[in-house]
């Protein structure tokens, strides 16, 4: 099994949405959230949790970031398809206009495995 980081972005922060976005209008996200969860089970690992802030890191020092990344969840699939698959009609994608899912897949390190 592999692992898979799923990285949402959008065009606004998670603040500014939450912000314009009503009573309902959340707790109909929240349970969009939900089920996604219970539909993905043990295959989810991890649902990750919205960002705030972003700042870049350099040699140089530290800058704020506009970072178009909101928000991040690990999945565990036996392959890229299954984990394509699993976020393919993700209600993400529906969020705001030219929201975007990256999906990675984690490769492990050799000489770190036990």
């Amino acid at each position: 099994m592999g692992r898979y980081i799923v990285l949402y972005s959008a065009p606004i922060s998670v603040k500014q949405r939450f912000a314009q976005a009503t009573p309902e209008e959340a707790m109909a996200g929240m349970h969009m959230w939900i089920d996604w969860a219970k539909k993905l089970g043990k295959s989810l690992l991890d649902p990750g949790r919205p960002f705030g802030r972003a700042v870049k890191v350099t040699a140089a020092g530290t800058t704020s970031s506009d970072s178009p990344i909101v928000g991040m969840s690990i999945l565990e699939a036996p392959s890229m398809d299954e984990a394509l698959t699993m976020v393919k009609d993700h209600h993400h994608l529906r969020w705001a206009p030219d929201c975007e899912i990256t999906l990675l897949e984690e490769m492990p390190i050799p000489e770190l495995q036990g």
